[in-house]
């Protein structure tokens, strides 16, 4: 029978199909000719010896066994044009899993998004990086696919405990995604490769009658007694229904003035805030994997760090090894980063987020705006470095030792981000709290990191947009809102996620309860 084995080998017998069988052969003691097939389940790098091993878990199949390659087949997904419809306003993650989890249980999604479908938003992306130019409906954080689809595409969260990863990675493999997400232990898709598969989902969602509506804003609640009746779009136009999902993103500042003006319960949020760090990818891997040059069996090495700084986590969030910098502003007069990698990860540049937990206290000089203070202590800094870097999409630069210095950089040398840099010293940008915090967290890991605190590592400022300023409060049995009933508050713009993998479980989870409170057989 099929033998389950873990094992530890060197990076180039793990890449090497022959080797790998040769290996486990003589491990158990058979002939090579025994081994009829080895299938993957789960593969991790240690690199925590200068000799680095591959960790993997796998089965043997042995000869005369019964074997075949294992299909990833997806859901049945019934025609549903005639059935129930829900809202679902955002397509990003949440909302599309949702839509597709509605679909299976026999209801019907309207899935209404501001932005333009994957393949029109690339158009208003070049126009951010080449021409500065913001479209506040159609950018890195608004469209189809929502912010994942053009920042990288991770898939790894620790949010075992809300619901099925699995499901979710196996969905995506059915819609296109390598299987090798399935294996790895920090899977990612690619910003290449995510578009086509988030088209196929959206084809998908039309095939069986339910509808997606791009370049409709939502401007209005219809709210009668406390009840969803349905929504107003941009054109005046009136949608009904008395179920709606609300997967905005952390990034849709309209719909939290909307809900704040109708009075609608929302909470202030805390949240991470900080720069992003880019250093040369060859200098990351030196540092992780204890080598001159990483070698042909090796990816781009990524790093996760956390430090406690004056009380305060301040930790490396979003890291993309061989990967670049983006312009994630959603309104003109505001700079904002974040990262992204193609699917194979060669670009030269390592960067991440490196971000400071910010408390509720820290929003007070903005008591006035309620619970959009964490909102507008975010935009003020966002503002503030478009000032600062010459009112354009340029951000805000400083070197990593200047910036702990208090000095500032005399060059910025040309760096992943397209739109351009300007020299900055960051404690301009940044509360002195904040500022001063960030210094010392970098003395810090450059401690535990030895070679990360460098000089040629280039802070760009800010990184602001790591989650929510805002949580829309629910019941924890049936995921409605406190106060209004049939608003489904869904996903990271809510506070319920943070991720694609952790967005889209909370989309099923709200589809679920949806049907649940139907009574629908």
């Amino acid at each position: 029978m099929p033998k389950e084995l873990l094992i530890q080998v060197v990076p180039e017998v793990a890449a090497n199909d022959f080797l790998l069988k040769d290996h486990v052969a003589k491990m158990i003691r058979i002939t090579l000719s025994e081994v009829q097939h080895i299938s993957i389940l789960k593969r991790s790098i240690d690199a925590r010896q200068k000799a680095i091993k591959i960790n993997l878990k796998l089965i043997v199949f042995f000869q005369g066994e019964p074997f075949s390659e294992q299909k990833i087949e997806l859901p049945h997904y019934p025609n549903v044009a005639n059935q129930k419809e829900v809202i679902i306003i955002g397509a990003g993650p949440a909302g599309l899993f949702a839509a597709l989890q509605l679909i299976e249980l026999g209801l019907k999604p309207i899935v209404i998004e501001r932005g333009k479908d994957v393949r029109g938003r690339r158009r208003d992306l070049k126009a951010i990086n080449v021409d500065h130019i913001v479209n506040e409906d159609s950018n890195y954080c608004f469209g189809e696919g929502g912010a994942g689809t053009y920042s990288d595409g991770k898939l790894y969260t620790r949010s075992k405990k809300r619901g099925d990863v699995d499901r979710i990675l196996q969905l995506l493999v059915g819609f296109g995604a390598s299987p090798y997400i399935l294996i790895e232990a920090h899977p990612h898709i690619g910003t290449n490769k995510l578009p086509q598969i988030i088209q196929d989902i959206r084809e998908k969602i039309i095939e069986c009658g339910g509808q997606v509506l791009f370049e409709t804003r939502v401007t209005d609640f219809i709210v009668k007694n406390n009840e969803m009746q349905g929504i107003v779009t941009q054109n005046g136009e009136s949608i009904s229904a008395n179920k709606v999902i609300l997967a905005t993103g952390h990034s849709a500042r309209d719909i939290f003035e909307l809900l704040e003006r109708k009075k609608i319960l929302i909470e202030a949020k805390p949240f991470a805030l900080g720069v992003r760090a880019e250093h040369p990818q060859e200098l990351i891997d030196s540092i992780q994997y204890s080598c001159d040059f990483r070698g042909d069996y090796l990816p781009p090495a990524p790093y996760s760090i956390v430090k406690q700084v004056n009380g305060r986590g301040m930790y490396s969030f979003c890291m993309c090894p061989g990967g670049v910098i983006a312009p994630c502003a959603t309104s003109p007069g505001e700079v904002v980063t974040n990262g992204w990698s193609p699917s194979k990860r060669d670009q030269a540049t390592a960067n991440s987020g490196i971000v400071v937990e910010l408390k509720l206290e820290d929003f007070k000089p903005f008591a006035k705006f309620g619970a959009l203070a964490g909102m507008e202590f975010q935009k003020s800094i966002e503002q503030k470095a478009w000032h600062l870097a010459g009112q354009t999409q340029k951000v805000p630069a400083q070197r990593m030792i200047d910036f702990t210095q208090n000095k500032i950089s005399t060059s910025i040398p040309k760096t992943s981000y397209v739109p351009g840099t300007t020299s900055v010293e960051m404690g301009q940008v940044f509360p002195g709290f904040l500022a001063q915090i960030m210094r010392e967290g970098f003395l810090q890991f450059g401690k535990s990191m030895k070679g990360y605190l460098t000089n040629e590592a280039i802070l760009h400022a800010p990184e602001s947009r790591t989650s929510s300023p805002v949580r829309i409060p629910r019941d924890t049995q049936t995921l409605e809102h406190l106060q209004i009933k049939g608003l489904y508050p869904c996903g990271e713009g809510a506070g319920f996620a943070g991720g694609i993998v952790s967005a889209a479980i909370d989309g099923e989870k709200c589809a679920v309860k949806i049907k649940e409170s139907l009574h629908i057989l």
